[in-house]
This record gives C-alpha cells, sequence and structure tokens, in this order.
C-alpha cells in the first residue's frame, strides 16, 4: 500500500468532511438568526401602533431596533411632491400581485418636519395620479403604518430616473432630495390607513412570510459529511485488505 496515496485521501477527506460539517453548523446558526428575526418582526408587525417618535429623536433612531414598528401620527400629504418606485410584488404584501409602482408622498407634520409615507401600490395604469383623483387627500389626515428604512443598492439594480418621477430602490432620502424636500426622516411609513376613497393607492397591513429552512440545509451538509466519511473507510478498509 502506497503511504502517499492513503495519506492524500485521508487529508482529503478530512478536510471535506470539516468543511462540510462546518458549513452544517453555519445553517444551524442562521437557524437561531432567522427564528429571532422571524419572532421580532412578527411581534412588532401586531403590536398596537405608538405615537410616532418625537423630532428630537429621530437621528437616535437605529433600523434594528425600530423597523417594523406600527406608528401613527397626524400629517398633511403633499401630493404635488410625490414619487413612484416601481415593483414586481412584495413578499411582505402577499394581497398584491403584478408589476406596478409604490407611490411615496412626503407627508408634513403638525410642526413642519416632512416624513416620506409609501401610500401604497397601484397598477401600471394607474400610475398617473389623473387615473386615481380620489386617492388625492388633501387637509390633515390621521396616517397608521410601519417604520421602514432604505434599501440598499445592489449590483443589478437599474438606475433611477428622477425626470420621469420613476424609481427602482426604496431610497425616501433621494426622492426628497430630487424633489428639494430639505431634510426627511431618515426612515419612512410603510402605509397601512386610511385608504383613500376608490382604494388606491393601495395601502395594507405588512405579512411576514420569510422562509425558514436552514435546519433542512444543515442536516443536507451533515449528511453529505457522514456520506464522505463512510465513503472513505470504506475505500481505506478495502486498501488494507490488498495489503
Amino acid at each position: 500500500m502506497k503511504r502517499g496515496g492513503v495519506l492524500d485521501a485521508t487529508i482529503f477527506a478530512a478536510a471535506g468532511v470539516a468543511i462540510l460539517v462546518g458549513l452544517g453548523i453555519w445553517q444551524l446558526d442562521r437557524k437561531v438568526w432567522k427564528e429571532d428575526l422571524i419572532e421580532k418582526t412578527t411581534s412588532r408587525l401586531s403590536a398596537a401602533p405608538v405615537p410616532l417618535p418625537p423630532r428630537q429623536q429621530w437621528d437616535s433612531l437605529d433600523q434594528q431596533t425600530n423597523e417594523f414598528r406600527r406608528v401613527t401620527f397626524p400629517a398633511e400629504f403633499l401630493n404635488d411632491k410625490e414619487s413612484l418606485v416601481y415593483t414586481a410584488g412584495s413578499a411582505l404584501r402577499p394581497d398584491l400581485s403584478g408589476q406596478g409602482y409604490w407611490v411615496f408622498t412626503p407627508a408634513r407634520l403638525p410642526g413642519g418636519s416632512i416624513v416620506m409615507v409609501d401610500r401604497g401600490f397601484v397598477s401600471n395604469d394607474k400610475k398617473d395620479p389623473i387615473m386615481r383623483p380620489q386617492g388625492t387627500l388633501t387637509g390633515p389626515v390621521d396616517i397608521v403604518g410601519v417604520m421602514r428604512w432604505p434599501e440598499p443598492r445592489g449590483l443589478f439594480t437599474p438606475a433611477d430616473d428622477p425626470k420621469g418621477n420613476v424609481w427602482y430602490l426604496r431610497d425616501h432620502r433621494a426622492m426628497a432630495q430630487a424633489k428639494d424636500l430639505g431634510a426627511v426622516a431618515p426612515f419612512y411609513i410603510d402605509q397601512e390607513e386610511p385608504l383613500p376613497p376608490g382604494g388606491l393607492p393601495n395601502a395594507g397591513r405588512l405579512t411576514l412570510k420569510v422562509p425558514n429552512n436552514h435546519l433542512q440545509y444543515a442536516l443536507t451538509w451533515f449528511g453529505l459529511a457522514l456520506g464522505l466519511a463512510g465513503v472513505y473507510v470504506v475505500w481505506l478498509a478495502g486498501r488494507l485488505r490488498r495489503v
């Protein structure tokens, strides 16, 4: 029996098993993280709305602690400053289907501060406000919604089209800058209420449906590790019998 061949095979098998076991452990860690995320987010989305934090606290709010927190506040929509964000669907709004746009509209609070509000979904044929005149709410309204933070731009995210008033990323700060709104809240609001006459934009409650398959993935990696170890043991036993 050639020692070099056995040594090389042993090193290869040990490294392979270690890598596969490591991937399994990583998936178990991801399982714990995902379960914690689901528990916290579901708890926030099911809680009763609380008053929107005052302006002086906004800069100290962090995404990890406050995202998906339900809030309520009075404000007045600046309807002539709305922006459209293209969407092909949302995992958090299973009641919607098809392509369309999120309607982002600035809302001025009684003290003058501005919060960007995602008022809800409109289909492609309703993107022009003229096609949904009943959705233009004037005067103070009591808004109920969920605090959200801007999305990071991905490698394949299309470039926004400020001139065409179409955006491909829910980054309310970029929209506010293009509309010359000045400083706005670091978060935006996913509106739940009120629903405008005619139902457009289509606001609604967010529902978290996040797949949690990490235990299945972990068992797969551990199974592969066990299989590789078994193949190595069978191979080694065969080599030893031939000595």
